[in-house]
């Protein structure tokens, strides 16, 4: 059944009979953009739509992940709530190298992308970097790990074991075309409180050390236009009020204010901007794809974001040799919360195997929670 979803995606063929909720999917999402609501989903989108329209020989890297491998629970691929929504996850790495993009970085950005299909509502969730679970392999730590261990396919496994979900699509890029994208953009607008300006300076100089670049230091507070350096550099700060969990934020306002720009511009600019970040791109959605998706930008909206685990529902802890984690006290209830935050779902009930996660995790932290 996976194969001949596979199948029809890559040639366009296929013959009329009654369709798995799998095709269903697979056909449906054709007719909806995926927008770019995440720095990686803009990179893939512009810079495959270059390499096609260009006709370059060069491109993101694309590679197609088997169904079968990513553990989606049987319950979650015949829910019916969950048909009119497509997942994707979003993953930016600490690569070095281009064979980094593959394997062997932690996932230090973690977002889930879910796009309901009808209406063209978007909701952003972070997993955060720390989040404890089970990284796909029956092993507990942090949720970074898959990325670094078996790649993208480990990564989407172990959102989709954890949380319930049918993600069988991700981008992924590496950090070095963020600087150029914002430029090329002519830098975004955020907001630098007091905090903030102590340390994004101190980022500057650590990531212009490793591009072999200048940097232009910030000297004020307040709403203003960052470079590329700057914002970038302004993604990366933790130090602060919020910690790990102020860093995702920061992500997603950057992300959201290179949307507004990048919404703002030219097809031919953006295909100039994005031409040096190709090399920078993993994903599993191929040049066909995107462009079905991408006549429709305008009609879709960020509608919402949050982070996982929920405030409410989760605490820290430093778990012996495997770190200081953020630890879902109760990873049942933060899979219902999650099912209700993206799918306005308010009866699901989680699979008899995020029982056994949940159980699992509160077995191995709560000792290392209990002493503090």
């Amino acid at each position: 059944m996976a194969a001949n979803s596979n199948q029809k995606r890559t040639s366009g063929a296929g013959t009329r009979r009654k369709m798995t909720a799998k095709e269903y999917r697979a056909r449906k999402r054709k007719k909806y953009i995926i927008f770019a609501v995440e720095l990686i989903v803009i990179l893939a989108m512009v810079a495959i739509l270059y390499v096609v329209m260009t006709q370059a020989s060069e491109g993101p890297k694309v590679t197609v992940l088997e169904p079968e491998q990513l553990e989606i629970p049987e319950e979650v691929e015949t829910n019916e709530t969950m048909k009119g929504y497509m997942n994707v996850a979003l993953f930016g790495v600490d690569a070095q190298t281009d064979s980094e993009l593959y394997k062997g970085s932690n996932s230090d950005s973690i977002m889930i992308a879910s796009i309901n299909m009808d209406t063209g509502d978007i909701k952003l969730v972070s997993v955060y970097r720390d989040t404890f679970l089970n990284v796909g392999t029956d092993y507990y730590r942090k949720c970074n790990y898959a990325y670094a261990a078996g790649g993208a396919e480990q990564a989407v496994k172990m959102l989709n074991m954890n949380l319930d979900l049918d993600i069988t699509n991700f981008v992924t890029v590496g950090y070095k075309g963020l600087r150029e994208v914002i430029d090329g953009l002519g830098g975004v607008y955020i907001e630098v409180d007091s905090e903030e300006l102590k340390h994004i300076n101190n980022y500057q100089i650590g990531i212009s050390e490793v591009l072999q670049c200048d940097y232009t230091p910030v000297t004020e507070t307040g709403y203003q236009l960052l470079d590329g350096l700057q914002a970038t550099a302004y993604c990366r700060i933790r130090y602060t009020a919020g910690n790990d969990f102020k860093r995702a934020a920061r992500q997603r306002e950057v992300i959201m204010a290179i949307e507004e720009q990048a919404k703002k511009t030219d097809l031919a600019t953006l295909t100039k901007v994005f031409n040096d970040a190709i090399d920078d791109i993993y994903t599993s959605l191929d040049s066909g794809d995107i462009l079905d998706l991408l006549g429709n930008i305008a009609n879709y909206r960020i509608v919402d974001q949050g982070g996982f685990p929920e405030e409410s529902m989760r605490t820290t802890a430093n778990i012996g040799a495997k770190g200081s984690s953020v630890i879902p006290m109760d990873l049942e209830a933060n899979v219902v919360w999650l099912h209700q935050f993206l799918f306005e779902d308010e009866s699901y009930t989680v699979t008899d195997s995020v029982r056994e996660y949940s159980r699992m995790i509160e077995e191995e932290t709560s000792p290392y929670i209990n002493k503090q």
